[in-house]
This record gives C-alpha cells, structure tokens and sequence, in this order.
C-alpha cells in the first residue's frame, strides 16, 4: 500500500476537554460523556454524525462502578456507530485505525476519547502493566507497577549513554513553566526550580517526584474526519501531515531496545516519509511524557540529538516559553495532566488551531507562529509508539 497517498487526506477536528484535577464525586463514564459531548459541539457536528467510536484505553474501575465500555459510551451519548472499538494493553494504534476506517469507507467521523477518575479513585497504575509475569513474582523483587518498570529502562540509559537527573530537570523544568502558563494545568500556580526538583522525593531509582506524570481526573476528547468535510466545520483545518507506528512489543525485562532504538525511530521514520518532511521543518513538539526520560529518548530516537547529548539539547531553556523547539506546551503530562496521548495530540491540535492563550505560538512569546506540529504517544513500557505530524492545512 502506497500510505503516502494519505498526508493531509483526514484532518483532526473538534476538541473536548473537562474539568481536570482532583474532581471528586464524578464517575469515569460522566468524563468520557462529557468530553465526548464537548468534542462533537466544537467541531459543529450533532451526536448523529458520529459513526465511529475508539476508547482509548480500558482501565477496571477505581469506585463502586460499572467498567467504562465502548458500549457504555454510545450508550449515554445515545449513538449507534457503524464501529466501536477498545485498547486493552496500550497499543497506540487508535490515529491510524481512525484514518483506515475513514479511507475504507467504513465511516464519516471518528470520535476518539480517554477518562478516568484516576486521582479521586486513587488509582496507582500499579498492576496495569502488560507483563506476561504475575505482578506479585515481581513485587518480590520490589518491582512495582510502571514507575518501576521505566526506572529500568531510565537506569540502563544512565549506564549507556551517561544520561540522568542533570538531563531530565530540564526537561521537567521547561515543562513546568509552560504549565504556568495554563490555566487548566494540575501545576499552573506552582513553579518548578532546579532546588525544588533536586529536593523531592525519590519514588524509584533514578527517578524523583517530578520525573513522573501526574494522575489525574477529567477525559479528552477529538474527531477525526477528511479535509474535505473539515473545510465545512467552524474551526480551523489541521491536516494529518504523516502518520506512523511501530511496536518492539518485547517485555521490559527481556527488551534491549530500552536506551535506543525504540519504536520511536521507526514510527517517525514512516511519519516523515509520508509528510515528504525532516526534523528541521517542525516548529513545535507534543512528546508523550509518562516520565522525563521518555520525553529524552523519544527526542533521541526522531534524530534531534545522538545518544549522551540530551542535556545539552535541553539545557538553557530551548524547549521552555520562549524557546527556540517549544516542548509539550500545555506543560504535558507531567505538568499539565494525564490523559494518555490526547494530552499531547490534542494540544498540538490547539496549537495550530491558534487556541491556547497565553501559552499559544506565536507573536505572543517571541516564537515562529507554528504550521507544522510533531506529536506522538508511548503505549506499554516503550512497546508501541504512534507518531503523528500536524499542519495548519
């Protein structure tokens, strides 16, 4: 198949974002709802025009509640989609399912969104890696959940290519200082200093307080259609430039793609090659965050820097407000709020669309107002990666 045909053939429109925080007494299913709700309102489309529905992600419930289901949502929307659809361990394939239903035929706009009343629920993340092994053989050997998991890779980077905290407080730091520029970030009113990441808390080897996502309440949402329809609905068009994918797949414990190459090389080399584009043309990043050290090898494995060179990739403020390659601008996962890869594709989205106040692109912080967006997600522990370039079409 020639998937080059497809750059800027489907076009992301219509972005649903809820509340998000610590949001107490609110059920999962009410986030995907509304944000759902919210999505098809922005892009000027009615709950009949969705005939396509991918959850992003299943999670068992926190709270003495029903599981959340693709059939659960179309329920309460009251939708009857052509297509339903559900991940189960991750994989990050939902872009590129969304854009082969909508060049088959099969469906006209694709509504895609993630939820969860993580943070009131008190959900760890803990047993939801997709280890083939028994959690608890693990926790033996005090092994636990994902922290832990990409502590491992972290630490084998750090005896690899001398990475470590001196590279990822940059990052961690940058990202805070575009939360501070977002009103809806979990950290908007709290500034990140070099001392302050240095004084917090070790939660697994290597990696402290600020290194990791937050978790969060609330859901993202988005829908995905052709430019052609795009070009009748009230928001800005921005294209699917490239898209790509690839999964190692191979268990943590057993992985040797955990310092590089990850599936971040071949995802974004199949991406690049469909939008006919290099590195030097993209004017802003949404890098999937789950801890620092993703944001560094995902960075290192699209070419930006070679291995050992992060810190001075990130260092001085290059990917902070203001910055020369502005990184994860809502403040990202880490600093904004997790809701899997829509917080960064969704931003991106926002970006281009020129709605982001005073984080937005532009004249406003002294940056080349942004045309073309590289976003991606990270499913697993480094075992899938989706890679997704954006333009203002």
């Amino acid at each position: 198949m020639d998937y080059k045909k497809l750059k800027d053939k489907y076009a992301i429109v219509g972005i649903g974002y809820t509340p998000q925080g610590k949001i107490e007494n609110r059920s999962a299913i009410s986030f995907y709802v509304e944000a759902s709700i919210n999505a098809i309102n922005d892009a000027g489309l009615t709950k009949d025009d969705i005939d396509a529905l991918i959850c992003y992600r299943q999670f068992n419930p926190c709270l003495n509640e029903p599981t959340v289901t693709p059939y659960l949502v179309a329920q309460h929307l009251g939708i009857t989609p052509v297509v339903l659809s559900q991940e189960s361990f991750c994989q990050r394939n939902q872009f590129i399912q969304a854009v082969a239903l909508l060049e088959a035929g099969f469906c006209k706009n694709v509504l895609i969104v993630y939820a969860d009343n993580a943070a009131s629920g008190r959900r760890m993340f803990i047993e939801e890696a997709t280890h083939s092994e028994s959690f608890y053989d693990n926790a033996i050997y005090g092994e636990f959940g994902f922290v832990g998991d990409y502590a491992l890779a972290a630490t084998r980077a750090m005896h690899e290519f001398n990475t470590g905290p001196d590279t990822w407080k940059h990052i961690a730091i940058s990202q805070r200082k575009w939360a501070n520029l977002n009103p809806l970030a979990q950290y908007y009113n709290e500034i990140l200093t070099e001392e302050i990441y240095f004084n917090s808390p070790i939660i697994a080897t290597p990696f402290r307080k600020y290194d990791a996502a937050l978790i969060s309440d609330g859901g993202r949402a988005c829908i995905v259609t052709s430019v052609e329809r795009a070009r009748d609905l009230k928001n800005p068009v921005v294209s699917i430039m490239g898209i790509g994918e690839a999964n190692p797949s191979v268990d943590v414990h057993q992985a040797d793609y955990l310092a590089g190459n990850t599936g971040a090389k071949k995802s974004g080399e199949m991406a690049f090659n469909m939008a006919g584009i290099t590195i030097n043309d993209i004017d802003a990043c949404e890098i999937y965050d789950c801890f620092t050290y993703t944001v560094e090898i995902t960075m290192q494995d699209y070419g930006f820097f070679k291995k050992g060179e992060g810190e001075d990739f990130f260092k001085n403020g290059r990917c902070a407000p203001g910055g020369e390659l502005p990184l994860n601008t809502s403040g990202g996962l880490l600093s904004e709020a997790y809701f899997m890869g829509m917080t960064p594709i969704t931003e991106g989205v926002m970006q281009l669309m020129g709605r982001c106040g005073k984080r937005q692109l532009g004249t406003l912080l002294n940056t080349k107002e942004p045309e073309i967006i590289l976003c991606c997600d990270n499913g697993g522990v480094l075992q899938s990666h989706s890679t997704l370039i954006l333009r203002k079409f």
